[in-house]
């Protein structure tokens, strides 16, 4: 196997990816504890992965020749601490060999980044699939809910095994209605296999009938036709997934018997509730408070239920967070349905996440966050909602880690390619980060995945008016107001882009429409105190900052940020410096 070139900054082996320049090991974009000489073995065998290094080599190039130790020992010691960093045991070993009397030697599979997945004892490539999005056939459009649910259902239980991979959910539906060659998505998704189906419902009678398409021709490789009734679908989705493993020749890490799809309850009804609930909640809008009533009507009717608990709980936090309602209304139920997801169910993803959250948002606890975040990326480093609210909400506006927001926010993006949302996020962590022409192109692109996206285009809108690019960012700006409805945060947004392009008196316009609106409704402070800001009225924006902290209005701990460009005209007030030093967030 010929050596890796010693210049290469990052090779990635596993889940493991290791900074050969700045000295890091990272699982699934985790930085992980590793002193400084077991980093400098790892390095060395990386170099030169499949040969045999010595232990007078590494002696030597480790530790110099004047260096009092022994070296025995220390060579010992940093050889251990590589093992248990790696999680590698040294009688079965996946990274590290040892040699008896000749040195060690990496054997895993490493990415040089020319050519990826080559290694001793290791296949040159993993399985592929891509499951699209299944075709409703029934008269009635309530049943695309349903359809949708399935296709995720089917997506979720082939994820669960190592050795295929699994495009996500969002890549995924990017095709949804198209009809586009099987080849074509092969070569966009990089996927050796597509499987397709369609669902026809009649009463509780259904007919799911599905493909295992080659990628590379178009053929089919296997089809089925299901006649079920709806008491059955559970076990038809498993019936599924597990024909796919089969036809794919990949291995079940927990045993013939083991069940693939978990659906997590199994009372119907409340399953349907929830499926409906999580595809109604990214679309934000009026759709979150029905994506409340559906989470509710599960938990009502399976109290057990921790995904609809976790769904409950994130549905509350974007009702707060997002302005829909005050935070009283909502926050406190978001945390509490956020620990009972979490005490029913202490290895799901979601509620870990979702606890993260209100954590967050709702406690202004960033330690507790931080805890619950990386929970949830242990349990599921592809999760793109948690590991996407990791970068943006804790390493960027919590802890100013804006280097690692970016690239956590890209290893999201990396698992899901075509997600709007993904791309959307590398633009906020890029223009925060001072990123500007990489954001703008970022949102472009994530506009381009999904035109009907207003965070796509807000965030679009703030990378240009971070950037500098007014006009455009105005441009923008004006279509985010009218596609969102005038949504506060467009409103004020765009009044500070107006005060740095030195037009006061459209920023007057804007500042007193919030007002306004503020005396028939509820309006999130922050986005008051943005906008009086921007106009210039200090006592205002004070008061609005104030009343922001008093309600503990969930968007103070991310737009208030020092870290987040958009507080700059607050910060400037000496006052609002003191309530922010009072609150601990100076």
């Amino acid at each position: 196997m010929s050596p890796l070139p010693s210049t290469r900054a990052v090779v990635r082996f596993g889940d493991f990816s290791a900074d050969l320049h700045a000295g890091e090991l990272r699982k699934n974009g985790l930085r992980i504890k590793l002193q400084v000489q077991p980093f400098q073995v790892l390095q060395i065998l990386l170099e030169r992965a499949g040969e045999v290094i010595s232990r007078e080599e590494l002696q030597k190039r480790i530790w110099p020749a004047d260096t009092f130790v022994d070296f025995d020992h220390g060579l010992n010691n940093a050889i251990k601490k590589l093992r248990e960093a790696l999680k590698d045991d040294a009688e079965r070993p996946r990274f590290i060999e040892t040699l008896a009397k000749r040195g060690y030697r990496f054997i895993g599979s490493v990415d040089d980044g020319k050519h990826p997945s080559v290694g001793p004892g290791v296949a040159a490539s993993m399985d592929s699939i891509v499951v699209l999005p299944f075709i409703n056939m029934s008269a009635d459009p309530e049943n695309e809910f349903f359809t949708d649910g399935i296709t995720e259902e089917i997506i979720n239980a082939l994820a669960q095994i190592k050795e295929l991979h699994v495009v996500a959910r969002s890549s995924a539906f990017s095709f949804k209605g198209k009809h586009i060659d099987p080849r074509t998505i092969g070569e966009q998704l990089k996927v050796r296999t597509l499987l397709e189906g369609s669902l026809r419902r009649s009463g509780d009678h259904l007919r799911i009938t599905v493909q295992l398409v080659n990628a590379a021709d178009g053929y089919h490789l296997w089809s089925e036709r299901y006649d079920r009734e709806m008491k059955d679908v559970f076990e038809i989705q498993d019936e599924i997934a597990r024909s796919v493993v089969e036809r794919l020749k990949v291995t079940l890490q927990g045993g013939p018997q083991e069940h693939l799809v978990k659906p997590g309850t199994s009372n119907l009804e409340a399953y349907q509730m929830y499926v409906k609930g999580r595809i109604l909640l990214p679309r934000r809008g009026p759709a979150v408070p029905k994506a409340v009533e559906c989470f509710e009507r599960a938990v009502a009717l399976d109290p057990q239920y921790a995904l609809a608990w976790a769904g409950l709980a994130d549905s509350y936090t974007v009702l707060g967070y997002c302005g829909f309602a005050p935070p009283e209304a909502c926050m406190p139920k978001g945390t509490e349905a956020a620990r009972r997801a979490v005490a029913l169910d202490p290895l799901l993803a979601e509620a870990h996440n979702a606890l993260a959250c209100a954590c967050l948002l709702d406690l202004w606890d960033k330690t507790e966050a931080e805890r619950e975040f990386l929970r949830a990326l242990e349990l599921n480093p592809r999760y793109i909602q948690g590991r996407d609210w990791y970068a943006l909400f804790y390493l960027q506006c919590m802890t100013g880690r804006l280097e690692e927001a970016v690239s956590q926010a890209k290893l999201a993006l990396a698992f899901d390619p075509l997600s709007s949302y993904a791309q959307t996020l590398v633009g906020f962590t890029c223009f925060g980060a001072g990123k500007y022409e990489e954001a703008v192109h970022a949102c472009e692109r994530a506009v381009e995945l999904d035109p009907e996206s207003f965070l796509a285009r807000w965030c679009h809108h703030l990378a240009l008016h971070t950037g500098g690019w007014f006009e455009q960012a105005v441009s923008v700006g004006e279509q985010v107001l009218t596609m969102s409805g005038r949504h506060p945060w467009a409103v004020m947004s765009l009044a500070a882009t107006f005060r740095d392009w030195g037009k006061p008196a459209d920023v007057e316009a804007l500042y007193s429409e919030l007002l306004a609106r503020s005396r028939r409704g509820y309006v999130q402070p922050v986005t008051l105190a943005t906008a009086a800001a921007a106009a210039e009225v200090e006592e205002d924006a004070i008061c609005h900052s104030l009343c922001a902290f008093e309600i503990r209005d969930p968007f103070v701990p991310l737009w208030f940020s020092k870290y987040w460009p958009y507080s700059a005209h607050l910060r400037k007030y000496p006052r609002f410096r003191e309530i922010l030093a009072r609150a601990g967030m100076g």
